[in-house]
């Protein structure tokens, strides 16, 4: 099996290509990506591409469709990865995340790829007070990078019946290790200040819901959805990837992180304005699809996974917060050293 991944060298791709190769012994490993953030490293393992048999660099907006020759499946990791990014780079957003997105899927069709996994979100679901949200509720997306994820499903669901299985992964928000570690990620970003700063500063009242999912949980989604049985004929198909037990409250994950890293303090700020993005989310459909590929990491494992993979590093503590471990700032440090435009292009 042939496998094509694009943004595989960010900080969900890093330990996806580890899974892949332990899981899926006979596939070959296709690597796509701009590079904006290779140098982020946090391991002292070998690099995480050296298991690909190619790595290929480029724009997503610019994709070579002949790469797609002889693929049998797409990981389509590659996209604007947050809010904050989405916010300042508003119409690169939309398109990186969703016409290349959608470009890319009509190639592969036309190539005769068989499986095209998309990353998707479950921020799609906004602002959601009255319960658990499933598959078949309305969308809600509030910010740039949702909305773009929103259209992506839209318009990947109007290729149903090309000859081609397309599953969308409406990720719970993303936590845990990686050899390429994001800081502005809650849980992430809650460790890591816990661990430098002996303090965790929640920015809202700490009453949101947030369901999370570790990365190696996600590693574990992506091999389902490329694996996956067509369901009553339908090549199309969005899921949302978490499990029950993982919606929790901001400041249930704070007191989770100052219990395993103790002596920490919460700084609650109880005059923020409300924080309309609060949702919980209703995994059952996936438990019921795919019962060997559920979440297996708790939340403690994953807050003992942080704690110890950036002990390790070696990550001083002033570069904690640096241009290194938050996205925005790696792209804003590219774009001040004249490497990148203003549209997100090597110069």
């Amino acid at each position: 099996m042939k496998i094509l991944i694009t943004g595989n060298m960010g900080y969900l791709g890093t330990v996806l290509a580890k899974h892949l190769r332990a899981t899926m012994r006979g596939a070959r490993l296709y690597g796509y990506d701009s590079g904006f953030f290779a140098h982020c490293l946090t391991t002292k393992d070998r690099l995480p591409e050296s298991v690909y048999a190619a790595q290929y660099f480029g724009d997503v907006r610019d994709f070579p469709a002949p790469l797609l020759d002889g693929v049998d499946a797409v990981v389509h990791l590659a996209a604007i990865s947050n809010d904050p990014i989405g916010n300042k780079f508003e119409k690169v957003t939309a398109d990186i995340n969703h016409d290349a997105t959608i470009a890319l899927a009509r190639a592969a069709i036309d190539h005769g790829v068989k499986s095209f996994v998309f990353t998707s979100s479950c921020s799609l679901y906004g602002a959601a007070a009255d319960g658990a949200r499933k598959e078949s509720d309305a969308l809600n997306p509030l910010t740039a990078y949702a909305r773009s994820k929103a259209a992506c499903e839209r318009d990947l669901r109007a290729l149903n019946g090309k000859g081609m299985r397309i599953t969308a992964l409406r990720l719970a928000t993303a936590c845990g290790m990686s050899g390429r570690l994001r800081l502005d990620l809650v849980l992430n970003d809650f460790v890591a200040s816990a661990m430098t700063e002996g303090t965790i500063k929640i920015l809202s009242d700490g009453t949101p819901w947030r369901p999370l999912i570790d990365t190696q949980d996600i590693a574990r989604a992506i091999e389902w959805g490329l694996t996956r049985d067509r369901v009553a004929g339908d090549d199309f198909m969005a899921v949302n990837i978490g499990a029950q037990a993982c919606n929790y409250q901001v400041h249930a994950l704070a007191e989770s992180v100052a219990r395993a890293i103790p002596g920490v303090k919460i700084d609650i700020n109880t005059k923020a304005a409300p924080d309309k993005r609060s949702y919980q989310v209703d995994f059952g459909l996936f438990r019921n699809l795919a019962p060997r590929h559920q979440p297996q990491i708790d939340l403690d494992r994953s807050i003992a996974a942080l704690r110890d993979g950036i002990a390790s590093s070696g990550i001083h503590q002033n570069r904690m917060d640096g241009a290194m471990l938050i996205r925005l700032k790696t792209l804003e440090s590219h774009i001040d050293a004249g490497r990148l435009s203003a549209d997100l292009r090597w110069t």
